[in-house]
């Protein structure tokens, strides 16, 4: 018998009420995560990242529009009353969001805030949530875990709330970890010591791992796989290691492309050199409603043709497990420079 992904995500379609008028914000997007796999979701501001976070956790804006299947161990959650969400959220959906200081309620102790979901979701009293608080807080490696339980936020640095956090997210042993830029605003050390830290919990539990970022380098070494979003749609996705090797759409390859590398050959780019400009897509992430009906990215790529703005194009399978989204990919041969390397 066929064992079930831990979550399943198939043709989800999301339109958003806008000044404009409904706007299609995700388009189709599919993946699937195994327990214990690690899925990275990279693009610029505004390509449908976070979007596709807050669709997982059923925190969509008052009003969208879902359509499509969403299944967590095989169960359908889209279309589940808004009680049973509650009872899966901080529970066996888990998520750590972009900034810990707005994620965190400056008027309650971090203690209490661990001990919540315990309360709600595991029937815990006020003492063992609380033992169990202080036993989360030293599982992430709070310094001094006993006397910061009643501290409050703002009391401590960006990296312990940050910790803190986590701490709340993996109080009930989810299934499923979403962290949305959990490095955002920490310093390179401290950003290390997250990640390693989310990579260490998830190898122990057991727990399945989608991580959106910016930062190529932090997708590299925590994710085994990756999908390359823009204009609400998954435009390319596979294995890390290929990506970085083999990226085969004009967006992942102008990704690559921009990334500032250290100790790049200054024969293999002129943009590589000291001194040089690194190479930039033109253009900027177009408004949702003014995204072309074909390939979303058709009005900033250099191999656009009329073709690409009619229709949207189907996924094309390069490897196993590795496929993009581009009637051009075989013109897309990787001029701009870049060999995938970190």
């Amino acid at each position: 018998m066929t064992r079930l992904p831990l979550l399943a995500v198939d043709g989800l379609r999301v339109t958003l009420a806008t000044p404009r008028g409904p706007v299609q914000a995700l388009r189709g997007v599919s993946f699937a995560i195994d327990r214990g796999q690690t899925l990275g979701l990279i693009g610029e501001s505004g390509c449908g990242k976070s979007l596709t976070a807050l669709a997982l956790m059923g925190l969509l804006p008052e009003g969208a529009q879902v359509t499509g299947s969403l299944r967590l161990n095989g169960r359908e959650l889209l279309d589940q009353p808004e009680a049973d969400w509650c009872c899966l959220r901080g529970n066996r959906l888990a998520m750590v969001f972009q900034e810990p200081m707005t994620a965190l309620n400056p008027l309650h102790p971090i203690g209490a805030q661990i001990a919540e979901p315990l309360r709600l979701h595991q029937g815990l009293d006020a003492r063992a949530a609380r033992s169990q608080a202080l036993r989360l807080l030293e599982r992430v490696q709070l310094p001094q875990a006993a006397s910061r339980l009643d501290a409050y936020p703002h009391q401590l640095s960006g990296g312990q709330r940050q910790r803190v956090v986590i701490a709340i997210a993996l109080a009930c042993g989810p299934d499923l970890l979403i962290a949305d830029e959990p490095t955002t605003a920490l310093d390179v050390t401290i950003q290390r010591e997250v990640l390693d830290l989310i990579n260490e919990l998830v190898a122990e539990d057991g727990m399945g791992l989608l991580l959106i970022s910016h930062d190529l380098g932090v997708m590299a070494e925590t994710v085994q796989r990756m999908l390359v979003m823009y204009g609400g749609t998954v435009v390319e996705s596979g294995p890390t290691d290929a990506l970085f090797a083999r990226g085969a759409h004009p967006y992942t390859r102008g990704l690559f492309a921009a990334r500032p590398r250290l100790g790049w050959r200054a024969e293999a780019s002129a943009a590589g050199r000291r001194g040089h400009r690194l190479l930039t897509i033109p253009g900027r992430v177009p408004e949702l409603a003014d995204l072309p009906s074909g390939c979303g990215f058709a009005d900033r790529c250099p191999l656009a043709i009329a073709d690409c703005c009619r229709s949207a194009p189907p996924a094309v399978e390069l490897a196993p497990g590795h496929a993009a989204r581009c009637i051009r990919l075989a013109d897309a041969d990787g001029s701009d420079g870049s060999d995938g390397s970190v």
